[in-house]
């Protein structure tokens, strides 16, 4: 008989629901990321611009810094989870944090300007003040507020929503892979409206504004999150192997270090059984270290079109059409995001299809393969956005506007356009084989883990691809040099940097291959309590 109560914060482990709830659950915790990548991206697209602009910071290297806490501390998070909270309570109390924090950057994007502060009227008509101290400090210390909330929420909902499907059965095992495809669908679908959307209201309405309706999104995602609680399906995490992982580390190192050829050769050196656990989780986890070494230059990749490909795409004429309306730099992203929504509906119904009879594998190619030609199309992507950039800075010496950071480039945006289109496609296939890889290759209760694992890629690239734009603006301007990354982008050389990009892809691609030809994928077994 069901309990008469259930409790709003199920404790872990605690089954009270059927073992196989699939999409009816998984569609409530696809909305709630919906919600959620609306408030992220409501933020992150147009944050080169704010930081620049009103916050008068001078290149992309806090963003990226920014970016890359954000898909660091995921993994802070996801140990948590695992081996203490559990997913579901996790998921709540960083949405709570998320609010907080969400309606402090609004709060602090309304600071009055100090009394006598210098202002500037710019080009349209708006004013412009300097910013006080305590208005900068509240401005990051609510943006690194979101990026610690960001860690618990980010990879607990998606592996929360692949918890929902039982890999152990074939039919549930075929909706969890797609679930990885849809799940990026609804992210992809959110990012484009609120790329359009926020950008038009922080570049026309107020940053107030802008930095608001996210956070009432965030509320709408806790409230979406709580509405499908008795449709969940719950995990043991505390009391099983991420507990166990996390509070006997020093036993599990030393049992890993021992590397017997069997579990019976384990018994014979004495250890007991939890210990040949333990190590067999370790070496598990250790094993996916070179696949992860080998796509942290994708996170350098992803880390791109926020940043230089928006501002790149500010000096193009962005008008439509004959009319004045300009589409905002921020807004151009809407097209990679596009892509993707574009490339997941044929990659799931088309691709997977074909390849399976071909193949033979259930999910058409592996994940492996997946992440492998993402790759590739990521080179071609860079490759494409030199010789365009190439092609701009041809045409602002034509047309004399070299030394006139402010005038637009006579050149249509719709040059600018196929690399974000290749790069929405490879991040179809990069982005969400990675997903899919690091959640079904870790050991069942440290799925969490492995999301976070996933999302470190793109803060590790964050951070190199911030340390690569102050080596390279260093080095360029030691000598009385013009920098690559200059503030008047007419005089840099953003061309060189994106070969650059691409050459590294290409020399991650030949690890990559290298790393997951010998890599054997571990067995699908029942974990459902």
């Amino acid at each position: 008989m069901a309990s008469e109560f259930e409790p709003l914060l199920p404790r872990a482990g605690h089954r009270h629901r059927p073992a196989t709830r699939g999409w009816k659950s998984a569609l409530f915790i696809i909305w709630v990321e919906v919600a959620e990548r609306f408030a992220y991206y409501g933020i992150s697209s147009n944050l080169i611009n704010y930081l620049t602009g009103p916050l008068g910071q001078s290149t992309a290297a806090a963003v990226n810094a920014w970016s890359g806490a954000a898909s660091m501390l995921p993994l802070l998070g996801a140990a948590v989870a695992d081996s203490w909270l559990g997913r579901y309570r996790t998921i709540v109390a960083s949405s709570v944090l998320y609010i907080t924090g969400l309606g402090m950057l609004s709060l602090s994007s309304m600071f009055p300007s100090p009394e006598g502060q210098k202002c500037n009227v710019s080009a349209d008509g708006r004013g412009a003040c300097a910013p006080s101290a305590l208005q900068t400090a509240f401005f990051y210390l609510s943006l690194y507020l979101v990026a610690i909330a960001q860690s618990g929420h980010k990879p607990c909902v998606q592996a929360f929503g692949a918890d929902q499907f039982d890999a152990t059965y074939p039919r549930e095992s075929l909706s969890r892979n797609s679930f990885f495809n849809w799940w990026y669908f609804g992210i992809c679908a959110s990012a484009t409206v609120t790329t359009a959307l926020m950008s038009y209201v922080q570049d026309n309405v107020s940053w107030g504004v802008g930095f608001g309706v996210p956070c009432v999104s965030m509320m709408l995602a806790l409230l979406v999150f709580l509405l499908g609680t008795r449709t969940y399906r719950f995990y043991d995490s505390t009391d099983g192997e991420g507990a166990n992982l996390f509070s006997h580390a020093s036993e599990a190192i030393r049992a890993w270090r021992k590397r017997p050829p069997t579990e019976d050769a384990l018994v014979e050196h004495g250890d007991c059984p939890e210990n040949t656990a333990i190590a067999a989780e370790v070496r598990s986890i250790a094993r996916l270290f070179p696949i992860w070494a080998a796509c942290l230059v994708y996170g350098v990749v992803f880390a791109q079109p926020p940043t230089l490909f928006t501002k790149q795409g500010a000096t193009l004429d962005r008008r439509v059409g004959s009319s004045s309306f300009q589409v905002p730099p921020a807004a151009l992203q809407c097209f990679m995001t596009t892509s993707m929504i574009t490339c997941v509906v044929l990659y799931d119904r088309i691709l997977v299809p074909v390849a399976r009879k071909v193949s033979g594998i259930a999910s058409g190619i592996t994940m492996l393969q997946r992440i492998g030609a993402g790759m590739g199309l990521a080179a071609v992507a860079f490759v494409v956005a030199a010789l365009v950039e190439m092609r701009r800075l041809g045409v602002a010496r034509d047309a004399g506007v070299v030394d006139q950071p402010d005038a637009v480039v006579p050149m249509s945006l719709w040059w600018i356009v196929p690399q974000y289109l290749l790069l929405g496609a490879a991040d179809v296939f990069t982005m969400v084989g990675m997903q899919e890889f690091f959640y079904d290759q870790m050991p069942s209760a440290l799925k969490s883990l492995g999301l976070g694992l996933y999302l470190s890629v793109i803060g590790v690239g964050s951070f190199i691809s911030s340390f690569l734009i102050s080596a390279i603006d260093g080095m360029t301007k030691s000598s009385g040099g013009t920098s690559w990354f200059a503030d008047n982008l007419n005089r840099g050389r953003l061309d060189y940097f994106y070969l650059l990009i691409a050459a590294l892809t290409a020399l991650e691609l030949l690890a990559f291959i290298y790393f997951s030809s010998a890599y054997v994928y571990k067995r699908k077994t029942a974990n459902v309590h």
